[in-house]
């Protein structure tokens, strides 16, 4: 599955140290707004030590990990919709998402400007928010211009449909509520589903403070961002960009031995992969053999034909059966074979949800 999450924020937030960081590749990172004028695309591994354990039992002559990519997206500023800055551009490449990670400076530096003069990171966010909301409002209010008349007179169901959430979309977002947090019923949300509206879409705030605070803990700003988000029940990853972008020229080990001196068990990288591995609702299936152990992304709830169309349209169209072990299973037994003798292979049909860690082996006929 492709899957995108768009890195955003005003800039000097630290949105490129992140990107850094994540790409492990140093692509501009300056001190004045727009060093980021396209969108640069980074493929992100998703840290998983069950795939080194299939690794080691099988010696596969490949090894996928699960990954998604991570967009830097050039830094926003106030007047966006209206074209300010880079305006409508920086605006079509978030609707290209599938969730956005807020970055907001949550630290003090005399050589860094800020682009509104001081820190405060509410009135970061709100701002966002603001341009969010409008570019959101902009096609909203173009489609009910296009519609008309139509939109009242119309007596077909999927029209009248369509201009209803419309109409509760439009009033959410003039009452300054991003439609994500609205009351939108699924009908209404599948009505609007084509438009790809931003503010549907799933947040996670990076708070970027300090190498002494991420060590530390909360400094005031990122405490304001935990407290916003709160009331928003969305996600909050507290880093420092600067740390995470020098600790991406370290080895696996090294990295390691240096969160454990400092007394960090994860690394904020590893935390904000998680987490929006988590918000895209995404689990994980594995593939195993002799030629190649591969990890797949899945969400959650699709069934297993559904799965197996992940790896070739075929394996959908044609699908049989697929013989499943949970990674559980396969470690408490040790080897496959002891796996069917204790009769914990199964065989699952079309009605059959994936579950997170299950080995998989699909039979399809075309």
């Amino acid at each position: 599955m492709s899957l995108k999450a768009g890195i955003v924020g005003l800039p000097n937030v630290g949105k490129s140290t992140l990107f850094n960081a994540i790409t492990k590749k140093h692509i501009l990172a300056a001190n004045y707004p727009f060093a980021t004028i396209e969108p640069n695309v980074g493929v992100v591994t998703v840290p998983d030590k069950r795939i080194d354990f299939l690794n080691e039992l099988y010696h596969p002559k490949s090894l996928v990990s699960a990954s998604f990519e991570f967009t830097d997206i050039a830094g926003l500023v106030k007047g966006a919709s209206k074209g300010e800055g880079l305006g409508n551009k920086f605006l079509s490449h978030i609707r290209e998402v599938d969730a956005i990670v807020n970055v907001v400076r949550c630290f003090e530096s005399e050589g860094i400007t800020h682009v509104e003069g001081k820190i405060d990171p509410v009135r970061d966010i709100e701002i966002i928010k603001t341009e969010l909301i409008l570019a959101d409002l902009e096609i909203i209010d173009n489609r009910i211009t296009k519609l008309g008349k139509k939109m009242d007179m119309t007596t077909d169901k999927k029209e009248k449909l369509e201009a209803g959430a419309l109409r509760h979309a439009k009033s959410l977002l003039e009452s300054d509520t991003p439609l994500r947090l609205g009351d939108l019923n699924e009908d209404e949300l599948e009505a609007l589903k084509s438009y790809n509206l931003i503010t549907l879409k799933p947040v996670i705030y990076v708070a970027n403070v300090s190498d002494d605070d991420a060590i530390n803990g909360d400094n005031q700003y990122s405490k304001e961002v935990k407290e916003y988000a709160g009331k928003e029940h969305s996600g909050v990853i507290v880093m420092s960009c600067e740390m995470e972008s020098q600790l991406s020229d370290y080895t696996d080990e090294e990295k390691d031995a240096f969160l454990k001196e400092i007394g960090i068990n994860a690394s904020g990288l590893d935390k904000l992969i998680f987490e929006t591995y988590n918000l895209l609702g995404l689990r994980t299936y594995f593939t195993a053999g002799e030629k190649e152990v591969k990890a797949w992304t899945f969400r959650d709830g699709m069934t297993a034909p559904k799965c197996a169309g992940i790896i070739h349209t075929d394996f959908e169209k044609g699908f049989i059966r697929a013989e499943v072990m949970s990674f559980d299973d396969l470690v408490k037994y040790g080897t496959e074979l002891k796996v069917k003798e204790a009769g914990k292979m199964r065989l699952e049909g079309k009605e059959y949800l994936m579950q997170d860690g299950d080995i998989c082996y699909f039979r399809f006929n075309v």
